[in-house]
């Protein structure tokens, strides 16, 4: 689990954090064959490392990591989605693969069938990261990159510069209630799902699930202020709320 929660971050800050599309996609070319392989059994870097020694079948599972690769590189691809149908394309390739990579492998951690991912875990990371781009909306317009779909901020009337100056407004308060909405009600729908019989095994999820619900809260009883700061749960309330997840 702790491997694929660091394959993730790899991935990420290969396209994330780089200032040079060119760079970052050397970075993705290294990863595609890094994962190459991985599923030949001959890894180099150490998460992949530990990947191969704690996945019961490496090889299964590198389709998953290589859609989960291709969904990163979509930012490399475009940094705005004209709609939401658009933006859905790139939630459910990095997060509904990663949710329902970490389901497998918690499922055959538990000793149950751990070859298909359950229902559920897609919808879960897909919201998720939904909850995600509504935390992290200031820092990825500093970094040039807005998951807000286009058509959605013209409805609202809010620009992209708005986004990237910091302006906040009446409409952008509106905007963002919307796109909090949205993220919260997909969490707690996809919560629901997860049937009586797996929420122990899937505590990691679980856990994730409701610490982004209570996030969300947050960033609504703040007033939506997430240009010029991170707004975050302090340890000890993440902490908590985890313990009572299940």
């Amino acid at each position: 689990m702790t491997a694929l929660f660091a394959l993730r971050r790899e991935f990420e800050e290969t396209v994330k954090e780089v200032s040079d599309p060119a760079i970052g996609r050397t970075k993705l070319a290294w990863w595609q064959n890094e994962l190459a392989a991985l599923a030949a059994g001959t890894p180099t870097h150490p998460v992949s490392k530990a990947l191969a020694a704690s996945l019961p079948d490496v090889k299964a599972e590198c389709p998953a990591l290589q859609a989960l690769l291709n969904g990163f590189e979509m930012d490399l691809d475009q940094a705005r989605y004209l709609d939401y149908p658009n933006l859905r394309r790139y939630v459910q390739a990095v997060g509904g693969t990663f949710a329902s990579l970490v389901a497998r492998s918690a499922r055959t951690k538990a000793s149950a069938d751990g070859s298909q991912s359950p229902g559920w875990s897609a919808p879960l990371g897909e919201a998720l990261l939904l909850a995600q781009l509504v935390v992290e909306t200031g820092n990825d317009a500093r970094h040039g990159r807005i998951y807000i779909p286009i058509d959605e901020m013209q409805r609202f009337n809010v620009t992209a510069a708005d986004l990237i100056n910091r302006k906040y407004s009446d409409a952008f308060t509106e905007l963002m209630r919307f796109q909090t909405k949205r993220a919260r009600d997909a969490v707690r729908t996809a919560l629901a799902a997860v049937p009586a019989s797996e929420r122990r095994s899937q505590r990691t999820l679980l856990a994730q699930g409701v610490l982004a619900s209570a996030l969300l809260d947050e960033i609504e009883r703040d007033g939506y202020h997430v240009l010029h700061q991170r707004i975050a749960l302090t340890p000890i309330r993440k902490l908590w709320i985890s313990w009572r997840a299940k």
